[in-house]
Order: C-alpha cells, then structure tokens, then sequence
C-alpha cells in the first residue's frame, strides 16, 4: 500500500477556517481524513502541508511514525506551530486510514478501550466565539452558563478574566470575583467550571490576582493564568495558590512539554492533537504525564476531525480527565462532516466504526470556502493604547 495524494479542503466555519487534510492510496476507496486548523494561520499551514506531501508520496500510509519522522527530519527547518499542525493533520489522515484497512475503530489501535464514556465540556456560547470571549459582564455571563447547562453539560469553560498588563487592578479584580461568584450561584457545586486566562497576565503578580478571585469559586482549573513557555512564573504560582492550573495548547515540540514537566507546576496538561504532532506524539505526551501524577485535558476549540481524533485519543488514553470540544459550532457542523460523536448526560460515546468512523461531504465543504476569520485579537488594547496579550 502507498500514499498517492495529500491534499487540503478549507472550510470556513465564520470564527475559523477549518483545515481539512486528505490522505489517499493506491487501494481503490482507501483514503484518510485529518485537521489541521491553526487560527489566523490557514494559509500558512495548507502552504505547509503542500510542501510536506512529497515527502510522503510512495511510502505505507501504516508506517505512521517513519512518516512523521520524514516530515519533522527530512524538513531540516524546525516547524514551528505551523509546521507542526501541518504534520498533526496528516498523521491523523494516517490513522484513519490504518484503522479502515484493519477494519477497527483507531481507539484499538492507539492501545484499547480504557473507559466507557468520555467527560466533555465545551465553552459559555457553545461555539459562538463572540459570545465566549466577548462576554464581559455579570448577567449575561450567567445567562450563558444556564443555556449551557439546560444543554445537558455537566461542565463548561469561561474567559472573563480582562485583558491585563504587568498589574491586576482592583476594579478588574473585583468584578471576576463577581462574575465567578454569580456563575457558581446560578449553576450550583454538581457543575464544575473552568476559567480560561488565556495567558493575558503579563506576570505572576497579576495572574495570582485574580486566581485569588476566583478561588472561592473553587474552578476545576484555571488555564494559561500566564502566557505559554513562562514556566517561572508558573512554578512561581503554584507555590502561592491551591487552585489547579493547566496549560500546554500552544506548546508544541515534546521537549517543551518534559520542560513544562519539569516543573512540577500544573496538575494538568492540555495538548492539542491538531498542534503537537498528532494522535501517537500526544500519546507520548500523556503517558509522560501519566507517570508524574499530571491529567490530560486536550485543547480542541477545532472542528469536527479534531473532535473525532480527540474522542479516540481520549477512549484510550488513562489518564484522560475531560474532554473540550465545540459540537455544533456553527448550524450546519454536521453538513460537512457525519461523526461518530454522541453526547448522552455530558458523555461522548465510545464510537465502533473503522477508522475514525467520519465521512466528509466535500461538496458541503466547497460551499463555505476560505474567509478572513474574526480578528478577536485586535480587541487586545488597554486605554492607554499599550498592546497585550489576548
């Protein structure tokens, strides 16, 4: 058996472009499906994947880690975030393939079934990304995490921690600590919540801040409290706070990971299948984890692929605590995509099919071409004008 294309289908889903990655044979009907979304970066990465490919052209799509090995060594540049989701795509293309050859679902091949079910939340919004980091006041906030609950989700993330500098100021301090009060309130302690900093504190003063806030609320986690590859000022907060910390999305090479580890600063760990790798490379990652006490909590924000891959690497993954996702991002999510995934009383299934179990409609795909996505990051600006992190 030999890879005899790769290719890309670009979807605009209004807040992202979705990068879907094509993998065919020379076997008649045997092709895999993969993504590779990297917000603002679409271009980019179908640029990277075109330049990869023939790297890839003529060897067995099973030989999974031979490929990654030829596109992460035979690249000589390292790739970078771009490179890197470029490489995640296709290596899940590859498992799909390898599980429809075998006729089993990719859970097996990545080790077994380890649990029955799979604890998901997703975000305040439930894909609307205005509404999840647009949403900066007491009312509507908890409106939002009652429409989420009424859904049937037992947990939900947040962003309302402000666009920060170097110092938290009590104002903004305050009103988080009203926000995390009203949400708890409204959805009771059966919910758990998590708050999402999005690594806009500029230093552990400031982060610590607001976790402090936020304490009382007593959040699963808070994630990225300060921007990614900080891991002084990540030691330096899990020393001062009890609060759970998590972080990893926007970590990429594994090396970055064991320095994360090192540590000894998160009690959970969020790679992003699309980003690291993909399945194998975040299952090294886990297992690393694993071994130091740590849970993994994959980042996936992404579309409906990622979501598969995520529901695989999370049915066979140990130390798996929940799962993020965002079903029914926009209203015609399951036009371009017919999945496996199926939520019962804040579970995602187990899924039986070969392969990932996905079939992508590329006509549904063509119909929602390439567009500029919302530059939420544009909104990142104190008052004085000074640019942050957002």
């Amino acid at each position: 058996m030999k890879i005899t294309s790769v290719s890309t289908r670009v979807v605009n889903a209004e807040m992202r472009n979705w990068v879907f990655v094509k993998v065919e044979t020379d076997e008649p009907g045997l092709f895999g499906w993969g993504e590779a979304t990297l917000e603002w970066k679409t271009r980019a990465v179908v640029g990277a994947i075109e330049d990869l490919a023939p790297l890839l052209i003529g060897r067995d799509p099973r030989d999974i880690e031979q490929a990654v090995r030829a596109m992460t060594k035979q690249s000589f540049w390292r790739l970078g975030a771009v490179g890197m989701s470029a490489v995640s795509g296709i290596e899940v293309a590859l498992w799909d393939i390898f599980g429809k050859h075998l006729n089993v679902p990719v859970w097996r091949l990545l080790g077994g079934k380890v649990r029955d079910k799979v604890a998901v939340y997703t975000h305040l919004g439930m894909g609307d990304m205005r509404a999840v980091y647009e949403t900066n006041d007491v009312e509507p906030l908890i409106e939002r995490a009652r429409e989420v609950v009424g859904e049937g989700y037992k947990a939900f993330k947040a962003v309302f921690v402000p666009y920060t500098h170097f110092h938290a100021p009590l104002p903004a301090v305050d009103k988080v600590a009203r926000m995390m009060e009203g949400l708890r309130e409204a959805v009771g302690d059966a919910v758990e919540i998590m708050v999402d900093f999005h690594g806009r504190p500029a230093s552990a003063g400031a982060a610590l801040a607001y976790i402090e806030a936020l304490a009382p609320g007593r959040p699963m986690f808070v994630e990225e409290p300060v921007q990614p590859g900080d891991f002084a000022s990540l030691t330096s907060l899990s020393r001062r706070t009890s609060v759970p910390l998590a972080t990893g999305e926007r970590l990429i090479d594994r090396g970055e990971f064991d320095a994360l580890f090192a540590t000894g600063a998160i009690d959970i760990v969020q790679p992003d299948i699309c980003h690291c790798g993909g399945l194998l490379e975040a299952k090294k990652i886990a297992a690393r984890a694993e071994v130091l006490g740590i849970g993994v909590a994959p980042h996936n924000p992404l579309g409906p692929i990622a979501g598969v891959a995520a529901l695989h690497f999370a049915v066979s993954t140990p130390n798996h605590v929940i799962q993020e996702e965002m079903v029914g991002a926009v209203p015609w999510y399951y036009e371009v995509v017919d999945g496996p995934i199926r939520r019962i009383d804040g579970f995602w299934q187990v899924p039986e099919a070969p392969g990932l179990g996905i079939t992508v409609d590329e006509a549904a795909c063509a119909r929602y071409p390439y567009a500029q996505e919302v530059l939420h990051t544009q909104n990142a600006v104190l008052e004085d004008g000074t640019i942050v992190d957002w």
